[in-house]
């Protein structure tokens, strides 16, 4: 590795050096806020190093991209991790949380999103994913009180496990096939004529098991309800946003470079998309409890992602790189809200407990209102503009029973989103919830914020992620 690899490499060396000096800080200070003041400081450092300083090389080491594609995506990571941070001071501090090793994790687990969103190669791919990974078996379980969180750990960790298998399998077969092991030259060589080798073809689609588990695909998704529901709030938002989003990011690496990498199996992840938008909606529908009605929603989103993937367009990648922003805002602001008005005990999870809020909470009411506007694609929220262009791009690639599926979803989807809605302005009297931070407030702010502000004004940022398309 070069010097101008490390140059390029400067934004995920803030994070890595930022969170190993705070973990080591950590073992002396055992007061949280100077910590997490910490880690918010060096997630912010890292934010604008990405996004102001120029790249050095093309490509770190033949693992990484440094390219503006990878650099946004750096840049979104660390901001989602700083505002994770300004989550956590009230929370971590109330279960005791070991603040630097908390802190670390974090900044750790947005180091490795920002590197799987610029892999160029199946090594970094692997070694990138399984970083951020391994961090978050650790935070999923974090409460050390909570028996449904060292629930959600192991379960997390033994079917991760699992996926891990499957991608170090993939990738051995793809090696094989190819005789390299950086894209696109690993995928292009998995091409006889038309169509995949079959050593290649089986390879290719043990990856996609893998990273189907990743993002909840049915029906790898099992986890994700108990996961969602165990793990602490503001590690729920991570999980949500920087880990399904940097897998994303990385199907856009993989398939931008080699458009006819995956046409061979176009007609399973046809139906994979068609069965996680649909099974993820019905599965909603009953849920009681505030977490896990996310985790199925979760699902049917990542169902819409991969269907603007499928037409392997530039204007379905583009659509997704705007609907993964959108997303982290409206999914991170929904966490955001259980947070704040979660206690030292217990996080308010159950719809029962959420009832009249919207009366004696009005501000909280009204932010968890538009972030689940903008998850159901209300006109005038950042959700409604990334639906239409995620919807168009298919329509536009050829896959319009898809795209015709997904808008039933998404309509679907307004059931469950509403009741919620309607539970929070109904006129019975809640039980007694925090009344929250001004820390925490800041964060549904910015949240609230990038959701109006696309939904009103998308096009400096639709602009921008056509650009960035590698």
């Amino acid at each position: 590795m070069t010097w101008f690899d490390l140059l390029g490499l400067t934004p995920v060396l803030v994070l890595v050096m930022g969170a190993t000096t705070l973990l080591m800080v950590g073992a002396w200070q055992t007061e949280p806020r100077p910590l997490i003041a910490g880690g918010v400081t060096v997630a912010f450092i890292a934010a604008v190093t990405a996004g102001v300083a120029p790249p050095s090389a093309a490509e770190i080491a033949g693992l990484f991209s440094s390219s503006p594609f990878a650099r946004y995506f750096a840049v979104l990571w660390a901001l989602v991790a700083a505002l994770i941070l300004m989550l956590s001071l009230r929370y971590a501090g109330e279960r005791k949380f070991a603040a630097g090793e908390y802190v670390a994790l974090v900044l750790f687990s947005a180091a490795g999103m920002a590197l799987l969103s610029g892999s160029t190669s199946l090594i970094g791919l692997f070694l990138s994913l399984e970083s951020f990974t391994l961090a978050l078996y650790i935070l999923v379980s974090f409460n050390r009180n909570s028996t449904l969180g060292a629930e959600a750990g192991l379960k997390y960790l033994v079917l991760g496990a699992v996926a891990t298998g499957f991608m170090a399998f993939g990738i051995a077969l793809i090696y094989a096939a190819s005789g390299t092991f950086h894209l696109p030259e690993a995928l292009y060589g998995l091409q006889a004529g038309e169509q995949l080798r079959p050593w290649g073809l089986l390879g290719w689609g043990l990856v996609l098991v893998a990273l189907g588990f990743k993002i909840s695909l049915v029906p790898f998704h099992l986890w994700t309800p108990d996961v969602y529901q165990g793990a602490p709030a503001p590690v729920t938002a991570l999980l949500a946003t920087g880990s399904k989003g940097a897998v994303c990011a990385a199907l856009i690496m993989l398939l931008a470079r080699s458009p006819g990498a995956w046409q061979d199996l176009v007609p399973l992840l046809w139906f994979l998309a068609l069965i996680t938008m649909l099974v993820g909606s019905l599965c909603a529908l009953p849920q009681q409890n505030l977490k896990r009605l996310l985790a199925y929603s979760s699902m049917v989103h990542m169902g819409y992602l991969l269907t603007a993937l499928l037409p392997g367009s530039a204007a379905g990648y583009g659509a997704v790189v705007f609907y993964l922003t959108v997303y982290a805002a409206a999914s991170l602001g929904a966490f955001a809200v259980i947070t704040s008005l979660s206690d030292a005990h217990d996080e308010p999870q159950e719809l029962a407990a959420w009832r009249g809020l919207g009366y004696r909470q009005p501000v909280r009411g009204a932010v968890l209102t538009t972030c689940l506007l903008s998850l159901a694609g209300m006109p005038l929220t950042g959700g409604f503009i990334g639906k239409f262009v995620i919807f168009h791009a298919a329509i536009k690639g050829g896959f319009t029973g898809l795209a015709l599926a997904g808008i039933l979803a998404s309509l679907i989807s307004f059931a469950y989103y509403l009741r919620v809605v309607l539970v929070l302005y109904s006129s019975d009297e809640p039980a007694s919830l925090h009344p929250g931070t001004p820390l925490e407030h800041a964060v549904l702010l910015v949240c609230t914020t990038a959701i109006l502000l696309l939904g009103v004004y998308p096009a400096p940022l639709l602009a921008l992620t056509a650009s960035l398309i590698p």
